[in-house]
C-alpha cells in the first residue's frame, strides 16, 4: 500500500505542476490530506460499489481505493485535464477503479440498470440536494452517502444522517438513503 500511496503523491504532484489538479494549500500540506483520506477510509470501509462524484486531483477517493483494493470505485469527474490524470494514476496503481469523465448526469445514463453503489463519496461539489436524488435508484437498500464538508449541520431530503466525525479539515458526514 505504501508503494502506491507514495506513487500516487509524486504523480499529483508532478501533474499538478502543469494541469491544476489540486490547490496550493492541499499541494503544501498533501501528507495531511492523505492522511485524512485513509482515515476517512478507515471509519467508512468501502466494500463493493464505491461511487465518487467530483473526483478532482483524487482526495479521498485514491488513497481509499489504494486501502480498500476489494471494492471498485467509480470515479466521475468533469474536467477533461483532470480526469486524464484520474485515468494516469487508475493505471499506473492498478486500482479497481472506474474514470467516467463526464458530468454525473450523462454518467447515470451509462451505468448498467443493475449497478448499486454502497458507498457515495463527495469533498464540496456543489448542493448535494441537487444532484444526490438522481442517485437513489442506484444506491444499495443499505447504502450510505459520506459528504466531506466544512460543517456538521448539513440535513438531506430521502437520506437520514447517521454521524458526524470531526477530521482535521471539517467533517465527514454520513447519511444513509432511505428509499422511497
Amino acid at each position: 500500500m505504501t508503494n502506491r500511496l507514495d506513487l500516487y503523491k509524486t504523480e499529483l504532484l508532478r501533474w499538478n505542476e502543469s494541469v491544476n489538479l489540486i490547490g496550493p494549500e492541499a499541494a503544501a500540506n498533501l501528507e495531511g490530506h492523505v492522511a485524512e483520506a485513509l482515515r476517512a477510509g478507515e471509519i467508512l470501509e468501502p466494500r463493493g460499489e464505491v461511487l465518487d462524484f467530483g473526483t478532482g486531483g483524487g482526495l479521498p477517493a485514491i488513497p481509499m481505493a489504494i486501502m480498500a483494493p476489494e471494492a471498485r470505485f467509480h470515479l466521475v469527474e468533469a474536467d477533461q485535464k483532470k480526469w486524464a490524470f484520474l485515468k494516469h494514476i487508475v493505471r499506473e496503481c492498478r486500482l479497481n477503479s472506474v474514470v467516467y469523465g463526464d458530468r454525473l448526469a450523462r454518467v447515470l445514463t451509462r451505468f448498467p440498470h443493475d449497478l448499486r453503489f454502497s458507498l457515495v463519496t463527495s469533498r464540496g461539489v456543489g448542493n448535494p440536494e441537487e444532484w444526490l436524488p438522481s442517485l437513489v435508484p442506484f444506491m444499495e437498500p443499505d447504502g450510505r452517502v459520506a459528504l466531506f464538508q466544512g460543517t456538521s449541520d448539513a440535513q438531506l431530503h430521502h437520506f437520514r444522517k447517521l454521524d458526524a466525525v470531526k477530521l482535521e479539515r471539517g467533517f465527514l458526514v454520513t447519511f444513509h438513503v432511505e428509499h422511497p
